[in-house]
């Protein structure tokens, strides 16, 4: 049986919002795609996590079409998706009781932002004691505007981010390299 599963979070159509600022990794949902098909054909297990958020204005409020999956990493029948609310896929899901029963112990990890959702999910998956990997060039965040009005470019943040990860909580590897170990 193949212990490491695919855990995507949060690849939902209200990323598309210009609202949200500049984008890194624009290839980010390309390389998810070349993931689920590598996993899929292996027969591994793929665990799809989608926020529905409970925020009256939020994008990804179940029902409203930002809530939807992105074709690149829509699930197919028998990938359980877990709805969340909050920033950890593990919070109010049943995500680690399904892992514990099925017995995943490794994820690799893709999906959407690298600095929110991703981040949160891979800090408390290593530390519930999963041997996780995060695929850099399949995440991907937004610019930010820091309240001192210092602005950080989505490059930046997404490095910084999988930087304060790597060697802690995950090792950090490219699509590339995932799929050829």
């Amino acid at each position: 049986m193949n212990r490491t599963a695919l855990l995507i979070i949060d690849v939902q159509q209200a990323f598309d919002d210009p609202a949200y600022g500049q984008r890194n990794n624009p290839q980010a949902e390309d390389n998810i795609a070349l993931l689920l098909a590598d996993w899929r054909r292996h027969k591994r297990p793929v665990i799809h996590i989608r926020h529905d958020s409970a925020e009256k204005q939020s994008k990804l409020r179940p029902g409203l079409p930002g809530n939807a999956i992105k074709q690149q990493a829509l699930p197919v029948p028998g990938e359980p998706v877990f709805g969340k609310s909050v920033n950890s896929a593990f919070i109010g899901t049943g995500l680690e009781d399904y892992l514990r029963v099925n017995e995943i112990d490794s994820l690799v990890v893709a999906g959407l932002t690298t600095d929110h959702c991703v981040s949160t999910s891979v800090r408390m998956a290593g530390n519930l004691g999963f041997d996780v990997t995060l695929v850099a060039d399949a995440t991907a965040t937004f610019e930010r505007t820091a309240r001192d009005g210092s602005h950080y470019s989505a490059e930046d943040i997404h490095a910084i981010s999988l930087l304060s990860l790597d060697g802690e909580f995950c090792a950090v590897k490219t699509t590339a390299e995932t799929l050829n170990s």
